[in-house]
């Protein structure tokens, strides 16, 4: 799983750091820009062949939901979820589905 953070986003580089410390497991890669300018800091999770997630308005107090996220979007055969509600407050905060 690779999971992209946007470095233009005002937090930039701190916050990539804390999601590479958060999620010890994947490999965390900084973008220059999602094009989430709107809703600052985006957050994208991506595995070949699976639904991409693409979240806005990410924070470092949305560390627990998105390390459970990660954690239910790997064991998904392809990504998708019967109910919203597993994604937490992320729920809220998704900008994006993209098919795999």
């Amino acid at each position: 799983m690779t999971v992209f953070v946007c470095g233009s986003c005002p937090e930039g580089t701190g916050f990539v750091e804390m999601m590479r410390r958060g999620l010890p497991e994947e490999e965390v890669k900084q973008i220059d820009c999602m094009s989430g300018c709107t809703r600052p800091q985006t957050v994208a999770f991506r595995v070949t062949g699976k639904v991409a997630y693409l979240f806005g308005d990410i924070t470092s107090d949305d560390l627990g939901d998105l390390q459970r996220f990660a954690a239910l979007y790997a064991a998904s055969s392809d990504g998708t979820f019967a109910d919203a509600r597993v994604l937490g407050g992320l729920r809220m905060k998704a900008i994006a589905r993209i098919p795999g």
